[in-house]
């Protein structure tokens, strides 16, 4: 069987969407026109030899110890084949994909590439030998296609879940020496406290940005400078306040709807956020996308500010204790609706893995610290924390289940092996209707890939396809680009 259980992994297999190859050196020294031809039709669908050659040179440059000359692309076409056999099936079935969120994801990945050079167009426009509508126009099929892919992948899998007894069956399954070891791992919730201004702070944050746009409309020194000068943003302040290309959604909403309303070379009143007080410049707009500068006076946190967290949530963790509010209530009541625990409980997520289990040492030191002497379901001391940028905020944890380093068992780990016999599931019937499809789609393949070892399964006794038969193919069809 063909390795399709993930069409689209991580890793180099990532890339492996697509595209084709040639095995022979004869054929990468023929005519360049020869490059542009059609290798592969799967339905409606069509695979250029040129798509496939570029793809492949791509895994060659960023994975040279992984590639392979012939078993790389023989990779390369599966994965090509098995997305196309989506895409295929996926306008068969109707699912839709609209152009307008293909040409967003396309110019927020051009935003975010042209931010790393620095905001400069010209740069990217050279390194890529093509302007940036050239550019989106080139990668508005392959990213429709992979879109429509990934949903259709979606939908034949959506409703497939393990049950208990299945989950059961699988985990006895398992071999004894085959089963997964887990480290000591922990569960634990938060709930954060971050100090706020006082009054009279904030207004002297507000009087002091005003007098900054005040001498900048007076003409009396230049944006830039005071910015440099003034800005409680380190790293658009060193910049004089410039904050490169940017596109819609990216900033915090107060800012955002300002800076969408300004004209090129107007200056903001000032703006409030909760990073402080801006004045906000806009030098240019392009579509959704603005390039804007701007100056921010961060209200000072006091002592007594710190003091006064501090002190609030000693009493919020005194009522958890005395069982006059559960730990869940007390997050959404009284915690900071900035960080990301506040939505799940006050339960933390482990990005590494994307559930709430922490192995030990995939902990910050000072969590591992204030959680490590802890029974389950004790709450820590309160615990001061000195974030990236400065800023003071204030912890109390409570301690949700503690495991040992163990082997898997269904008592303590039910729910990763549910997830793993789910994802087995959909696997086994992803491949089920691959298996039914392929029986009732038109598949042409180039003869060249016979040497694949895997072309038998796609094509049964179907297996060559002559060189004017592929191109009477593309001759047949009058627009293969998506509408």
């Amino acid at each position: 069987m063909i390795r399709l259980l993930n069409i689209f992994p991580s890793t180099m297999a990532t890339a492996l969407i697509a595209t084709a190859f040639c095995f022979s050196t004869g054929l990468q020294a023929q005519d360049k026109k020869l490059l542009d031809r059609v290798i592969a039709q799967i339905g409606g669908e069509f695979i250029l030899l040129s798509e496939v050659e570029q793809q492949y040179q791509y895994l060659q440059e960023n994975f040279p110890n992984e590639v392979d000359p012939v078993g790389t692309r023989c990779e390369v076409l599966e994965n090509a084949l098995a997305q196309n056999l989506l895409v295929h099936h996926a306008i068969l079935d109707s699912v839709i994909v609209p152009m307008e969120e293909v040409d967003m994801q396309i110019e927020a990945r051009i935003d975010r590439i042209v931010q790393q050079m620095g905001g400069d167009v010209a740069a990217f426009e050279d390194f890529y030998g093509m302007t940036i509508e050239q550019v989106k126009e080139d990668q508005r099929k392959p990213l429709r296609n992979q879109l429509l892919a990934e949903r259709m992948q979606a939908r034949i899998t959506r409703d497939i879940e393990a049950t208990p007894s299945q989950v059961v069956d699988f985990f006895n399954n398992i071999p004894r020496d085959s089963l997964p070891f887990y480290n000591a791992e922990v569960q634990i919730a938060e709930l954060v406290k971050i100090p706020e201004a006082s009054h009279e702070e904030r207004e002297q944050a507000l009087n002091k940005i005003t007098e900054i746009r005040d001498k900048i409309i007076r003409q009396e020194e230049s944006f830039e400078t005071l910015a440099i000068r003034y800005s409680d943003d380190p790293g658009s302040g060193r910049q004089g306040g410039n904050l490169g290309w940017q596109r819609r959604g990216t900033f915090v909403p107060e800012f955002e709807a300002t800076v969408f309303n300004l004209e090129p070379g107007e200056i903001s009143d000032p703006v409030e956020t909760e990073f402080g007080y801006h004045i906000i410049e806009l030098l240019e707009r392009r579509g959704n996308s603005i390039n804007a500068r701007h100056i921010l006076v961060t209200p000072r946190i006091t002592q007594e500010d710190k003091e006064l967290a501090r002190n609030k949530l000693d009493s919020i963790r005194n009522q958890i204790i005395t069982d006059s509010i559960p730990f869940d209530r007390a997050v959404r009541r009284f915690g900071s609706e900035k960080v990301q625990s506040y939505n799940n409980g006050g339960r933390k997520v482990n990005p590494a893995t994307g559930n709430t289990f922490f192995e030990v040492g995939q902990l910050d030191p000072d969590v591992y610290f204030a959680v490590i002497d802890l029974q389950v379901g004790e709450i820590s001391e309160v615990i001061e924390f000195s974030e990236r940028g400065g800023e003071t905020e204030y912890k109390i944890f409570k301690l949700i289940s503690r495991t040992r380093p163990h082997r898997a068992n269904l008592q303590q780990d039910y729910t990763k092996i549910k997830d793993l016999a789910t994802e087995y599931k959909r696997a086994q019937h992803f491949n089920e209707w691959l298996l039914e499809k392929l029986g009732e789609t038109y598949i042409r393949v180039d003869k060249l890939y016979n040497e694949c070892p895997n072309m038998e399964f796609w094509l049964g006794e179907s297996k060559e396809m002559t060189d004017q038969e592929l191109y009477q193919q593309i001759e047949q069809t009058p627009d293969i680009s998506p509408q």
